[in-house]
């Protein structure tokens, strides 16, 4: 089953909120093997929403419309749905009655405004909206199935998962798994040099595709095909080409971002983390926190910017720095050792490096930095250069600690 999704609101096509919806039902929609050909983004004006719904692709079969339904004038979907489908509006007492009760569990008594929410094309389906007012609405034309729901997205999510996928789930008979793997500091172009001379080894129902950002790749292997289609295996042999090609700098994430991956690596082997951070102020610190549960494995992060911080909270000797200098590997694995002993932790992470755009000298060029692991049997540390981009060499450094750990973590609990 083909999809489309279109996402109504000026608030989108400027900027002012961003289209999380579309991504989530993307996944979802994925999971459930319906493939998604296009998300497209419109305002909330007739001309767009009637544009939008006959240029659709000739083979989608579902459409999953978002916003404007609210019970405001600028809400222009339902009035322009009814429209189009050559339908009256109907007011419909038992989504009144719905809106009613809903307003009975807040303590408050819906207004007069309120029921335009139960006014809705007569040929719709009415798809009941158990957290909002706005009633999802299901439309059949043409061999497609187009749904109407509300933009908010706590009310979408409940619409499309206790409404709408329990219709569909009968008629699909295909499959969509992804699987995402990743790789730490090396250019896309190096990738694939590697993997592609061995693509021919994959399975037809396997696609892979590049994900760049600044200090990783990730490489996302997509398989596609009937429910009874061994997709998986062909998933996991297609792995296996990949470690054969890229060798160990390819980190398998679970399609998980790497804090979040190496986050449950920490909690499963019951191991804590601290950071010294210099170039990334923070960043680290900043990465592991962003995830649900950190608290149980993340100690805290150290940021030591300037020499005195590096020697009075970190035990860096003054010497060291003042003769191989704060961006060396000396001065990075003593933040390191300083840190897990400071922090009490069982391994830490310590950066130190020249992000620019300027402090960089012939031997130390902007973008150099230091990586370093202290943890339960050994220390190690490792240079990078990155570019000239001060931001990107942040970020780069941010993912290259995160991996360096996960690696060291990984290597210690093997």
């Amino acid at each position: 089953m083909k999809a489309e999704i279109i996402t109504i609101g000026d608030e989108i096509l400027i900027g002012q909120i961003v289209d999380t919806n579309s991504a989530w039902l993307g996944q979802v929609l994925g999971e459930e093997g319906i493939e998604v050909t296009r998300i497209n983004s419109i305002s909330d004006t007739p001309e767009a929403i009637i544009g939008a719904i006959e240029g659709l692709y000739p083979e989608t079969q579902l459409v999953l419309m978002t916003g404007g339904l609210g019970p405001t004038k600028d809400d222009l979907t339902k009035q322009t749905l009814a429209q189009y489908f050559g339908s009256e509006m109907v007011f419909r007492e038992d989504v009144w009655d719905h809106i009613v009760e809903l307003f009975k569990g807040f303590g408050r008594t819906p207004v007069e405004r309120n029921k335009q929410q139960a006014l809705v094309p007569e040929v719709c389906e009415v798809i009941f909206n158990h957290k909002g007012t706005a009633p999802g609405m299901l439309f059949r034309h043409e061999g497609r199935r187009i749904i109407s729901m509300p933009g908010v997205p706590y009310e979408m999510k409940h619409i499309v998962q206790d409404g709408l996928l329990p219709l569909l789930r009968d008629e699909i008979d295909y499959q969509i798994i992804h699987h995402t793997l990743f790789v730490v500091g090396v250019p896309e172009s190096v990738l694939a040099d590697r993997i592609e001379p061995l693509e021919g080894e994959f399975a037809p129902s396997i696609k892979l595709a590049y994900l760049p950002k600044p200090g990783l790749v990730r490489l996302r292997l997509t398989a596609r095909g009937k429910r009874n289609d061994d997709l998986k295996g062909d998933i996991q042999r297609a792995v296996q080409t990949l470690r054969k090609a890229v060798g160990n700098d390819l980190m398998d994430g679970s399609n998980k971002a790497i804090e979040e991956y190496l986050g449950e690596v920490l909690t499963e082997r019951g191991l804590t983390v601290g950071a010294a951070e210099s170039c990334t102020g923070g960043g680290i610190g900043a990465a592991l926190v962003s995830v649900a549960g950190s608290s149980a494995y993340f100690q805290g992060s150290i940021v030591a910017y300037s020499y005195d911080i590096k020697e009075t909270m970190l035990g860096v000797d003054h010497n060291t720095i003042v003769t191989k200098g704060a961006v060396s590997e000396e001065v990075v694995r003593q933040m390191a050792e300083g840190a897990r002993k400071r922090l009490n932790v069982d391994f830490a992470v310590a950066v130190s490096g020249i992000a620019g755009p300027g402090g960089g000298t012939p031997d130390k060029p902007v973008g150099t930095s230091w990586i370093a692991i202290a943890g339960p049997t050994r220390t190690i540390a490792e240079k990078f250069t990155f570019g000239k981009v001060r931001e990107r060499n942040i970020q780069k450094t941010i993912f290259a600690a995160l991996n360096n750990l996960l690696k060291e973590v990984e290597y210690y609990s093997a």
